[in-house]
């Protein structure tokens, strides 16, 4: 059993970790940790997020991107990959993955 509690302290370490890094990586625009990517949304002011590579396997994250061509084309002045949705919205479908 102590092995069992030695190891979650750790997985809850490695994951306090990993999310610090993201957060610092959502804070730097030039930052990106390799598979990730950076996307903005929002629909008055754009808030990047930078999220896991394979987020583009989901079928709705899927039609989030194809909203975003229907919307900017490929040739957007932002220069970066924009989702046009609110960013509430955003956030509770990440949350299901």
């Amino acid at each position: 059993m102590a092995f069992g509690l030695a190891g979650i302290a750790y997985g809850k370490k490695a994951l306090r970790r990993t999310l610090s890094g993201l957060k610092e990586a959502a804070l730097k625009p030039s930052t990106v940790p390799k598979g990730y990517f950076a996307v903005y949304v929002g629909e008055d002011r754009e808030k990047r997020y930078v999220v896991p590579m394979s987020y583009l396997n989901e079928p709705a994250f899927q039609e989030l991107l194809s909203m975003a061509e229907e919307e900017y084309g490929y040739e957007h002045p932002m220069g970066g990959l924009t989702i046009p949705c609110r960013e509430d919205m955003f956030i509770d479908l990440i949350s299901q993955f």
